[in-house]
Parts: structure tokens; C-alpha cells; sequence
């Protein structure tokens, strides 16, 4: 025990020694962050780390070592460029993002899209965050909706980017990249499937049931109660509902939404039949207008990031060194590029924020293709 606090000792004397010597490197590290902002200088030389890690290996007396170094010095190279971003924003460096700040949304005079059909979810989502009475269309899927919106036919597109026990939207996702098209809001639904049928209808008359096939799955446990109904997919909940309506058949019922049993005049045979009753879907507001609203607090981005490892580890410590706390991040294989993957990242905070800026330039200087999908 004697000789292990001993040993703790000696640690603590090297330690004291490390915490001065980093001190010192930071300061050096500060000096050459104003030589580089004077000269105008990029703050991430790649290959000046590289060289860098390469000489302070090469010294190591085993592979052990060698490893454990190579990690020290890159936190150590890592915390410069950190503080080198933060000089930057500090010295007004790092200007303003490419969004406009407004204080409200105006949709008072706008045309509203949404993909799927009237008694959608989507519609209902819609409904919810402008109102009812707004000018709005709907289009088959969420591509022609992005267009609409790109091509000015409309002012702001609705459409769904996550469910609670579905997970994400890909190619939603997939859509943000491709379009110049930015997230100014959202909203949350919950999801409560009804069976419905036209007036009359009951569940003893009841042969073929019409859902969207996750509709229909999300109502196992409901559906196996009763066995000789058959399941018939269609594409989506609303056009079930308006199956019923054309159809006028008893025999027939819908997994629907009330939303959309009230919209095509079906009556309710039972109500919240979908196995979880914690169901949500996330809604996005799209428009093709680099704005943000003044008072919002989450940003969604997207990056690639270099194939190789440890890449995806720096990147996200940007967000660990600004005090950001980072709600949620999904991955998409790139197109083209096997095994290769875009990172879709949402995380508390506003564009006007420093640490924001700062994160977003450390991001945007080390990652590929960073792209800010929207600040709402």
C-alpha cells in the first residue's frame, strides 16, 4: 500500500508538470491564432498535423505508446484549433452565417403544400402549425413537394421527418441535401389510428380492412382479434378513408385518423386502435428562403466526414468543446460512394448564438460538405 500511494505520489508530481507545460502550449497556440488571423490564414492544417503526429511517434518507445501519443496530440492539436475558431469569434472573424433573422413567420398571403391526399396526417400537421383557413394544395409525394416549393408555387412545404416508433424519414432526409430548400418550424402529432366505416358500418359487417401497410402493422395486436378480416394495403391512411367513402360498401372499413374519418363523413368503430399509444410523428416547415426565426433554438446540419478513423469522434467534440447539447444524429449512405456515410445532426441553440458560429466554422473547416439545414 505504501509504495502504491508512493507511486500515486511521483503521478501527481508529473501530472502538476503536464498541466503546466499544456498552459504554456495554449499560450504559444493563442499567439499563432492571431498570427493567423492577421495573415488571413486557414485555422485546420491537415497536413501539418499529420507531419506533426508522424514526429512525435517516431520517438515512442513501443507500438503501446506510440498509439497513446498519437491520441494525445491530436486532442492536443485539437484544442488549438478550438481556441483558434473561439479568437475568431471573438475578433467579429467568423461574420454572419447566410440567415436572415426575422421575428415571425408571415403566412398570411402564402400557398401551403403537403404530400398525400385531404385527411392526411400531413394536412392535419398543417392545419395545426397555420391554421385552417390557409391556401394550400397537395401533391402525391414528398419530391413534388420540395419542387413546389423550390419552383415558387408554393411559400412552405409540410412534410414528416420522424416517427416515434418508425424512426426517421430517409429520404425526406435524403431531399434536405439535395434541395436549397431550409427548416423554419416543426411540430409533433400524435398518431392514434381509428377504424372507420361508412354510416351503418360495424364491426360485425366488417370483411376487408384498407390501411397503409405501417398503419396496418402499428395495429397488430388489434387486428389479430379478428382474424377473418383481410388486410388490403393502400397508400396511405386519407386514401383509405376515401375509399370508404367511394366505395359506400359495409363490408369495408379504414384504419384512419379522426381527422380524416370527419373530413369523408365515416363514423368511428373503435378508437386508438394502433398497438403503442405513445405514437408521434415529427412534422418539418420548409420554405426556400434562408431565414430563421430570432428566437429559435434548434439547428439541424448535415456533414461527410473523411473515411477514416476517428474522423466522426473530432468532429462532434466541437460540439462538446461549445457547450451544445446535440439532441439527436442519423446516417445516410452517400450516393455513389459505398460505405460512405452523410451525418444528420440536430442540436440546441440559434445562429446568432457565438458558440454556435464558432462550432459551425470548426465544422465546416474539418468535416465535407457541411450544409445548415435549418434554425427553427
Amino acid at each position: 500500500m505504501a509504495a502504491l500511494l508512493e507511486l500515486r505520489d511521483e503521478l501527481d508530481k508529473i501530472d502538476a508538470q503536464i498541466v503546466k507545460l499544456y498552459e504554456e502550449r495554449m499560450k504559444v497556440c493563442r499567439e499563432v491564432g492571431e498570427y493567423k488571423i492577421e495573415a488571413g490564414s486557414k485555422v485546420f492544417d491537415k497536413k501539418r498535423e499529420k507531419e506533426k503526429i508522424t514526429l512525435v511517434t517516431s520517438e515512442a518507445e513501443n507500438e503501446l505508446n506510440k498509439k497513446g501519443l498519437a491520441e494525445l496530440f491530436e486532442q492536443l492539436m485539437s484544442m488549438s484549433r478550438k481556441l483558434q475558431y473561439q479568437l475568431l469569434t471573438e475578433r467579429g472573424a467568423l461574420g454572419r452565417l447566410p440567415f436572415i433573422g426575422i421575428d415571425e413567420l408571415d403566412w398570411s398571403s402564402s400557398r401551403i403544400v403537403y404530400q398525400g391526399t385531404e385527411g392526411a396526417y400531413t394536412q392535419e400537421a398543417m392545419s395545426k402549425f397555420f391554421g385552417k383557413d390557409v391556401n394550400s394544395f397537395h401533391v402525391p409525394n414528398w419530391r413534388d413537394a420540395m419542387e413546389a416549393i423550390e419552383e415558387g408555387s408554393a411559400d412552405f412545404a409540410v412534410l414528416p421527418i420522424e416517427n416515434s416508433t418508425a424512426g426517421a424519414v430517409d429520404k425526406v432526409y435524403d431531399l434536405l441535401v439535395e434541395f436549397e430548400n431550409y427548416i423554419v418550424g416543426e411540430i409533433t402529432l400524435p398518431i392514434r389510428h381509428m377504424l372507420a366505416g361508412i354510416p351503418g358500418t360495424t364491426k360485425e359487417s366488417v370483411e376487408r380492412v384498407y390501411s397503409h401497410p405501417q398503419a396496418l402493422m402499428q395495429s397488430t395486436r388489434y387486428l389479430d382479434e379478428h382474424p377473418e378480416w383481410q388486410q388490403i394495403s393502400v397508400s396511405n391512411t386519407a386514401i383509405a378513408a376515401k375509399k370508404m367513402l367511394e366505395d359506400n360498401d359495409q363490408k369495408k372499413a379504414a384504419i384512419c385518423s379522426a381527422y380524416a374519418a370527419q373530413i369523408y363523413g365515416l363514423d368511428i368503430l373503435e378508437e386508438e386502435i394502433n398497438d403503442n399509444p405513445h405514437n408521434f410523428t415529427r412534422f418539418i416547415i420548409v420554405t426556400n428562403q434562408k431565414v430563421f426565426l430570432k428566437d429559435a433554438k434548434k439547428i439541424s446540419i448535415c456533414f461527410e466526414v473523411a473515411h477514416e478513423s476517428g474522423s466522426l469522434y473530432h468532429l462532434l467534440s466541437h460540439f462538446i468543446y461549445n457547450n451544445l447539447n446535440m439532441t439527436k444524429i442519423e446516417s445516410r449512405p452517400i450516393e455513389g460512394r459505398p460505405w460512405e456515410y452523410r451525418f444528420f445532426v440536430d442540436f440546441d441553440g440559434n445562429m446568432a448564438d457565438a458558440a454556435v458560429k464558432n462550432a459551425v466554422r470548426g465544422l465546416r473547416e474539418e468535416g465535407r460538405n457541411l450544409k445548415i439545414l435549418g434554425n427553427y
